[in-house]
């Protein structure tokens, strides 16, 4: 058939592959982007990060992930596709020291630190590149200070861009600090607005993991509320995100992790 040889024909909707990401179907939405990403850098990461959110997610996958990524790497032609392609590295050897799969943690910070060093300070990928430095400090290096000052950096740029998502993870992980820091107001504005863009654009997985980081901070009787409807969607999507399904596994990915 034409359609079989017709690039623009065989373009996955983008509406549909934010869909099945949204829903959880991270594979079913990688093989939508299987034909592109053999002749676009741009589908070939999308593929990959796909890939790597379902190994955070799932805790699984990380074969399918890593030669997803190394395909998006040698097909990147330029410093800004290179730098793309090194952020996405730099977050799965951060995934999977996070998840302690493999010690990957030098790994991640050259990555993130060449993908800086090809990227200029307004580019577009900045605040993605900078959300991901404050996921190593906080979570791998325990430096808080780096770590605010990074998303920070990020939440600054998710706004310039009107990223909601990640907006929704800035939200997400300056409220960690605050509740670190004992800031129980600030952690309990930063959650709620995290969940209400979540459910805004129908990230649809990552709604029980907002859910119980803002149990963790609210009082009693709102809490258990909280906490079992997180329940309740983690059973609806199969166990995910892991962390949740079996938080004594991992104890160190407590909600504040995705």
């Amino acid at each position: 058939m034409d359609d079989a040889r017709d690039g623009s024909a065989a373009e996955a909707p983008p509406d549909t592959v934010w869909l099945l990401r949204s829903r959880g179907c991270w594979q079913a939405a990688a093989a939508l982007l299987e034909q592109q990403a053999a002749r676009s850098p741009e589908a070939a990461l999308t593929r990959a990060e796909l890939l790597i959110e379902r190994s955070l997610f799932e805790g699984d996958g990380w074969g399918d992930a890593e030669s997803a990524l190394r395909l998006a790497e040698g097909g990147a032609h330029n410093d800004t596709e290179r730098a793309a392609a090194a952020c996405a590295r730099g977050y799965l050897a951060y995934v999977a020291t996070l998840l302690r799969v493999h010690d990957r943690l030098d790994e991640a910070q050259a990555a993130l630190g060449r993908a800086s060093a090809m990227l200029p300070p307004g580019a577009p990928g900045r605040p993605l590149l900078d959300f991901r430095r404050g996921l190593v400090a906080e979570n791998l290096l325990k430096d808080p200070v780096a770590a605010r000052t990074a998303y920070r950096r990020a939440h600054a740029g998710a706004e310039q861009q009107q990223d909601d998502l990640l907006l929704s993870y800035t939200w997400r992980h300056l409220a960690t600090i605050a509740q670190q820091d004992g800031n129980l107001a600030g952690a309990r504005h930063g959650f709620a607005e995290s969940l209400r863009l979540r459910e805004l654009i129908g990230y649809a997985v990552g709604i029980a993991p907002a859910l119980a980081s803002l149990a963790d901070v609210s009082p009693t009787p709102e809490a258990a509320q909280l906490r079992a409807e997180s329940a309740r969607l983690v059973g609806a999507f199969g166990g995910v995100p892991v962390w949740l399904a079996q938080p004594a596994a991992h104890p160190e990915q407590a909600p504040g992790r995705a």
